[in-house]
């Protein structure tokens, strides 16, 4: 039976690509073991379906200056070490990354055990910790057409993201049900990200009476971030955080409001749901979100909003004008050659471990 180790970790995005492979490797006969970080989110996600998980040391990647990178230079080295030790004793086939800081040291460790690593970048432009690790990579998936510039050429391997499976078996009728909503009235699902966004979170409880006037809202708001005073609310519905509700969420909306991390950007795009995003903003982020939303607009798959002309009024106008829209947007969306990322992606894994 042929070994591969997954590693990624920090953010959903850097963990459900590689759960949505797992049910394929499995098919391939794969023995599945994960790295990743001891508090994180994916460690969590990855304990919750069984797969046998190792925690490391983790330091923070930083571009600017900082005295905590001194810190973090030691816990990275200290990663490094525990990677090494973890893949002497696995003896892997193959490691595959989708990044996160968590997963440099492992990839890096790979390399000195000669192990063949598969990098999968989400984002039109590398984040930092790819960018470490791409160099030592065998090959490098990738989502956007914009980011093959960004790799050598007989590395790149354009396969979009995995989704996974569970998403497109969502029901309707059992996501109305989760939230009360009643048929006959448009649903609005709005989402910050894994761990939520205060602003859209702000302003779509400030708008929340215009909003359903015309909408159901059903409101993922991140860990902590319910507003009590708002239970009960007839056509409103808050969740911090979903896992398995999320299939159904996604099947009974008709508009979802979203930042625009990758992984969320083609699940919606795989589920064809009509969508407007929301980027964080570059005081924020690198800007990888902003070109991510860019190139999603640009090829007709959403509207975009930028943060700073975020407001009630503009949000009303966008939301109710993609609901008018959506047909057009739906059919636009039914052209992309993406819906089978994860056959692409396993494809590059079992290409490169038969061949070395």
């Amino acid at each position: 039976m042929a070994k591969i180790i997954l590693t990624g970790g920090g953010t959903a995005g850097h963990v459900t690509p590689n759960i949505a492979l797992i049910p394929e490797l499995k098919k391939e006969n794969f023995d599945i073991f994960y790295i990743g970080t001891k508090a994180g989110i994916e460690r969590k996600l990855i304990e919750d379906i069984q797969i046998k998980y190792f925690p490391i040391t983790a330091g923070k990647l930083r571009r600017y200056f900082d005295l905590e990178n001194f810190i973090d230079v030691g816990r990275i080295l200290k990663g490094f070490g525990q990677s090494l030790k973890i893949i002497r004793k696995i003896k892997p086939d193959i490691i595959f990354s989708k990044g996160g800081f968590v997963s440099t040291p492992v990839v890096w460790a790979a390399r000195l055990c000669k192990v063949p690593i598969v990098i999968h970048e989400s984002d039109i432009t590398p984040g930092l910790a790819n960018k470490l690790s791409i160099p030592f990579a065998d090959k490098v998936c990738y989502a956007f057409p914009e980011t093959g510039k960004f790799i050598q050429e007989k590395k790149a391997c354009m396969t979009g993201i995995p989704i996974r499976k569970e998403l497109f078996n969502g029901n309707t009728n059992l996501g109305m049900k989760m939230c009360g909503f009643m048929p006959g009235k448009p649903i609005l699902l709005v989402m910050g990200g894994s761990q939520g966004s205060k602003f859209i979170n702000d302003t779509v409880r400030e708008g929340l009476k215009e909003l359903l006037t015309v909408f159901q809202v059903c409101h993922i708001c991140g860990k902590g971030a319910i507003d009590n005073n708002l239970h009960g609310m007839k056509g409103y519905k808050q969740f911090e955080y979903v896992t398995r509700e999320q299939p159904h969420l996604f099947a009974m909306s008709d508009v979802v409001v979203s930042r625009a991390g990758a992984t969320t950007l083609f699940e919606l795009l795989a589920l064809k749901k009509p969508n407007l995003i929301i980027p964080l903003s570059k005081r924020a982020s690198r800007g990888d979100q902003i070109l991510n939303a860019k190139s999603f607009e640009e090829q007709g798959f959403s509207y975009v909003l930028q943060e700073e002309d975020m407001c009630l009024a503009s949000l009303l106008e966008n939301v109710i004008k993609i609901y008018k829209d959506r047909r057009t947007i739906i059919n636009k969306m039914k052209t992309s050659d993406m819906s089978n990322s994860t056959t692409k992606v396993i494809s590059v894994i079992m290409d490169l471990m038969n061949s070395v």
